[in-house]
């Protein structure tokens, strides 16, 4: 057994087995949403269903310590793992039957961690089954599932059906109680704390989440995560946007079609969340599906969160290596081509890193300039630095190198 480092808890619990929930009449168009993916992935859990499957290749290693009841009630539509690290926290957004927390468990070895975070509850029994015989087949539990909205995770909806055992809402002063419980648990008792996990990941959900309820799920992906922690997320996208004749059907919407983000969009979500050095790492050459003329495919986007600390100067430099002209970061940096540009010590670091790594050639000061004592760093859209600034003014060396370069003038 292990620790939920998001809430100090013991892992690797199965979890009560929750009876079927009986099913719930779709209403008006305004609360279809949630009803129709609801029943349908409940339905899902007990039988497979294969229009809710997205092609999607995985490593075999990692399928054997799988039951076969979770592989085949699959319904995503991407691998965000294979980016993920020995010895992180990771938090899966709509975990379902919990395939993707199971093969990052083993990306993320007993060090690690995974949090499956789902509201269905047939999901939910299904996932917690199997884990005891993941856990066997591995020799170790690092896996847990809660339950939960993705978009509000705060708020434990098992503490909150707790308390409503005890004190039932019959009454309008029962549903301001409710709503006091309600804070009251998000503040105290949150499901996953702020910046308590390394990566986020979701494979094929938000789509699933309600238009209105989507810049908080962004916000919330952002919250949890550590400075400096990423979101890895495979979801389905449109080429146009989604029409509203489609978007009030239920099946679509409950099969990752109506609910799609156009693909631009879909990026710019992360950017007004606060991520940055968002990347595209995958998009599918061909359509999962084609509705009405509109393309629908899978992609997988990684996301960062900022390093927060002061902007400071220690005569640091990079290199655009190319091939562009120039190129712009998300703080409105440029950078051009073969050009010394000036760089605060934070920016200097991060573009030596993953997703920047060998774009630009970095360009140390001959002499350190010692973090505290280091003047704060004017940004500028491209602020070039003097050669001299990095050697030093009063560098004056003169050398002659001569060991052969090793052509014909030697």
């Amino acid at each position: 057994m292990g620790t939920d480092p998001t809430r100090g808890e013991t892992v690797g619990d199965s979890g009560a087995i929750p009876s079927p929930r009986p099913t719930i009449e779709c209403c008006g168009a305004a609360e279809f949403v949630e009803l129709a993916t609801y029943q349908r992935y409940a339905q899902a859990a007990a039988q497979p269903e294969r229009e809710l499957c997205c092609p999607s290749s995985y490593d075999p290693r990692y399928l054997e310590a799988i039951p076969e009841e979770v592989l085949q009630r699959d319904y995503g539509c991407g691998d965000p793992t294979p980016w993920l690290r020995t010895g992180e926290r990771v938090l899966d957004l709509g975990s379902g039957a919990g395939k993707i927390c199971f093969v990052a468990a083993q990306r993320v070895g007993p060090e690690g961690y995974v949090l499956g975070v789902d509201c269905n509850e047939e999901m939910l029994a299904l996932a917690r089954r199997a884990a005891s015989t993941v856990a066997q087949r591995l020799g170790y539990a690092n896996v847990a599932f809660r339950k939960g909205l993705i978009q509000d995770l705060r708020l434990d909806l098992e503490a909150l059906e707790q308390a409503l055992a005890q004190e039932p809402v019959r009454t309008a002063s029962d549903w301001l109680r409710l709503r006091a419980l309600e804070d009251k648990l998000r503040r105290e008792q949150p499901l996953v704390a702020d910046a308590s996990v390394d990566c986020v990941v979701s494979s094929c959900v938000l789509n699933l989440v309600r238009p209105q309820d989507r810049r908080q799920l962004f916000q919330e992906m952002h919250r949890v995560l550590r400075p400096g922690g990423r979101a890895i997320i495979s979801d389905i996208v449109a080429d146009e946007d989604v029409p509203d004749s489609l978007q009030s059907d239920p099946k679509l919407w409950s099969g990752c079609i109506a609910g799609a983000f156009r693909e631009d969009s879909f990026l710019k979500a992360f950017e007004e969340a606060g991520f940055y050095r968002i990347t595209l790492a995958q998009r599918a050459s061909e359509p999962w599906r084609i509705v009405e003329g509109i393309e629908f495919r899978s992609v997988t986007v990684i996301a960062y969160k900022g390093t927060p600390g002061p902007c400071l100067d220690r005569n640091q430099a990079v290199i655009y290596r190319g091939p562009f002209l120039k190129v712009e970061d998300d703080e409105g940096h440029v950078f051009y081509r073969g050009e010394r540009m000036a760089v605060c010590d934070k920016t200097y670091h991060l573009l030596m890193r993953e997703p920047y790594r060998g774009m630009f050639e970095p360009i140390a000061p001959r002499v350190e300039v010692p973090l505290d004592q280091a003047p704060p760093f004017r940004c500028e859209p491209a602020a070039r630095r003097h050669p001299r600034q990095s050697k030093g003014e009063k560098y004056r060396v003169t050398q002659n190198n001569d060991a052969c370069c090793g052509s014909s003038c030697c």
